[in-house]
Order: C-alpha cells, then sequence, then structure tokens
C-alpha cells in the first residue's frame, strides 16, 4: 500500500525487452533505498513495482505484459521522469489517502490553465471509472494524491498548487498527455459489499441503474 504523497522523482534509465514484457531501470534521484531490499515495493508514476535488483542508483524491476496493456508505460522510454514512492510501512504519516499502486485506467487531460498561483486541470476518465469519482473525493493520477474540485460526467478537475507542481511530474502535463488513474480503494470495495449475495454469481460485473432500482435505490 501507499499513500500518494510523492516522495521524489526519478528518471526511466533503460527499458530492456523480454519478449512480451520488460525489464526496467529506474534512477531514483534523492529517493532514499537505505531501507530497500529487493523485493520491496516502490511505486512508479501509481504502478506498484517490485525492485528485483539494487544496483546503488535507484533499481529494476519487471514488467508485466498486463502491466504494459492497461497502463502508461507503454509509453515510457529513457529520459522518461517518473513520481515515486516507497511502500507504507506502519509508522508512515497517512498524508494523501490510501493507494493501492494498481491502476484502474488510463485518463487524458484535456484542458490546462492557470488560476492564481496553482494550476487547473480537466482530465477526462474512461467511462467506466466515472462512477468512483466524486467532488471533493480522492483520486491517484500518476501516483499522486489528489482532491476532486469538480465533476462534470466523466470528466473531473484538479487544482494543482505549487509544491505539487515543483516536487512531480504534474508541471509536465499538457492537453492530451495520458495518465494512470486509481480510484479511492473504499469506493471499488462499496460497490462490491453493496452486491450482497449477487457477488457470488458468475458474470456480476457490477451495480447499473437495474440493480439499484430493484433494490429500492432510485425510482
Amino acid at each position: 500500500m501507499f499513500t500518494g504523497i510523492i516522495q521524489s522523482t526519478g528518471t526511466i534509465a533503460a527499458i530492456e525487452p523480454k519478449g512480451s514484457d520488460t525489464r526496467m531501470h529506474v534512477l531514483t534521484g534523492k529517493l532514499d533505498l537505505g531501507d530497500v531490499q529487493p523485493g520491496d515495493s516502490i511505486a512508479v508514476n501509481g504502478v506498484c513495482l517490485t525492485a528485483v535488483v539494487l544496483p546503488g542508483d535507484g533499481f529494476w524491476a519487471d514488467v508485466s505484459g498486463e502491466t504494459l496493456a492497461v497502463t502508461t508505460f507503454r509509453h515510457l522510454k529513457a529520459g522518461t521522469k517518473v513520481n515515486l514512492e516507497k511502500a507504507l510501512t506502519p509508522t508512515s504519516r497517512l498524508g494523501g489517502h490510501l493507494v493501492s499502486g494498481h491502476v484502474d485506467g488510463i485518463g487524458e487531460v484535456t484542458r490546462r490553465y492557470n488560476e492564481g498561483r496553482s494550476i487547473r486541470f480537466q482530465i477526462k476518465a474512461p467511462d467506466e471509472l466515472a462512477k468512483y469519482i466524486a467532488a471533493k473525493g480522492s483520486i491517484t493520477v500518476e501516483g499522486i494524491s489528489l482532491t476532486v474540485n469538480s465533476v462534470d460526467g466523466a470528466e473531473f478537475t484538479l487544482n494543482i498548487v505549487p509544491h505539487t507542481l515543483q516536487e512531480t511530474t504534474m508541471g509536465d502535463l499538457q492537453p492530451g498527455s495520458q495518465v494512470n488513474l486509481e480510484v479511492d480503494v473504499i469506493a471499488r470495495y462499496l460497490e462490491r459489499l453493496l452486491l450482497g449475495d449477487k457477488a457470488a454469481l458468475t458474470g456480476q460485473d457490477g451495480i447499473d441503474m437495474a440493480f439499484l432500482a430493484e433494490h429500492g435505490f432510485v425510482k
């Protein structure tokens, strides 16, 4: 688990194809790896990776074909700047929100504009994630725990303060940029819980309007 509070930015040093998978070398910059051992988890742009080799300047991790297919990792190349966070420990401050490091979908920046000293971003999420995104709720964008300012359909806005712009990759995003999204884990579990006994039925993917009407939530 992670908090979504970025501890450092790093750089992709190398990507080595391994059949349908890849092995990736991440330079970790100022991130302290003194307490990291092979097998430990580090989030890279919101994707939980396992450090398999620690050469001193960063770490190597294996990236599966599944991860390449469902995240923005397929667009990474040597020199790309990335957000980094070590896994949560029992003594860590939970400054953001609980983040699993499992990307739910890819969003796209549709608008960026200045608002005082901050920058307002508008991001289009995949339609199937819209139900999990709420105004003033939490969402993870590129591994960063952020507060949703407003929601309109599958699009939502974020107000990014100067500190976050300086310490993460958010300042590099422009309209058209694709970003990894992870919705609030509580919302995902709540949806499953509301299914009750129907959660065990084959083909029961989630809650829809018919389900809500059947159980008296809508008329």
